[in-house]
């Protein structure tokens, strides 16, 4: 048996030494090459530092500066000016008509309201924004700008408006109170009557409507290109809150349900500073009324 000592010159070779114990000693030695070239010459380990060297700097390389974020909006954000401008805006208006009045709508629709600002274009409309209009007339007696323009501020509260005007309030009533225009409801709102549909072919439709019919929760089919109703469906009740699917059906059917009405619930006079309260009025008026055809 022989002793054999292993020793390691460098990475990539080993050297095998072997002792033999006899008169003339004799040293063998044998080199394993653990990885050597396509030619037969042993690999370098400076070539494999190097590598790392160069992935090293391709990973640390110094960003370009075109490599910048651009924002593709051109939209200017309203921050405190335009806050400032409209609480001006509104002083404005205080000091220029002969009245406020504080409005409710009901079912609101933008192009409904459009067409009342149309109607009254002698005067000034103010829609939203309410924490910044409470802040332009006041909050409270301190800080209001006129007397009792602060009990104004308090009905500045849900889907309420501004309106400025010389009107008197029996003009303003009078054209609010008559002025009502039905649309189609949306999801949220109450059903005001009970609807079904009937069985039978659906000729209003084109073909092409049947998957989105169906898709709605109707009972349809195409019967000779026809669109047909299968059996008689019912789109809601009367007192129901109305689902997104039955807000489409309904006005896909062409039935209106939302009555958009404008309703004046208090007023203020610039010239002596008075504040009225018109919603309480009304209601002592109808209870007037009813009592009165009781009586009858």
């Amino acid at each position: 048996m022989f002793p054999y000592l292993f020793r390691s010159t460098n990475p990539v070779s080993l050297e095998i030494c072997a002792d033999i114990s006899s008169p003339q000693t004799q040293r063998l030695v044998f080199s394993l090459v653990s990885s050597t070239s396509p030619s037969g010459a042993p690999s370098s380990p400076l070539r494999t530092s190097k590598t790392q060297e160069d992935a090293d700097n391709v990973r640390t390389m110094p960003k370009s500066k075109r490599d910048k974020k651009v924002s593709l909006t051109k939209t200017a954000k309203k921050g405190l000016e335009a806050k400032q401008n409209l609480i001006e805006e509104l002083r404005k208006c205080v000091d220029m008509y002969r009245y406020v009045f504080i409005f409710s709508v009901d079912n609101m629709r933008n192009s409904k309201l459009k067409d009342v600002r149309a109607a009254w274009k002698h005067s000034r409309f103010f829609f939203g924004k309410n924490k910044v209009m409470m802040i332009a007339l006041g909050k409270g007696p301190t800080d209001e700008y006129k007397d009792n323009l602060h009990k104004v501020s308090k009905y500045l509260r849900g889907e309420v408006g501004v309106l400025f005007t010389n009107k008197t309030k029996e003009e303003v009533q009078e054209y609010f109170n008559s002025f009502q225009e039905t649309d189609y409801a949306r999801a949220g709102n109450t059903a005001q009557m009970a609807v079904t549909l009937d069985e039978g072919p659906l000729e209003q439709f084109t073909h092409s409507m049947e998957p989105q019919l169906r898709q709605l929760g109707l009972p349809t089919a195409l019967k000779k290109g026809v669109v047909t109703l299968l059996q008689d469906y019912e789109v809601c009740k009367e007192g129901d809150t109305l689902s997104p699917e039955q807000a489409r059906i309904l006005k896909l059917f062409g039935i209106e349900m939302a009555d958009f009405k404008v309703t004046i619930k208090c007023l203020w006079n610039s010239e002596t500073g008075d504040f009225e309260t018109l919603v309480g009025e009304e209601e002592d008026n109808k209870q007037k009324d009813e009592e009165e055809e009781e009586d009858e």
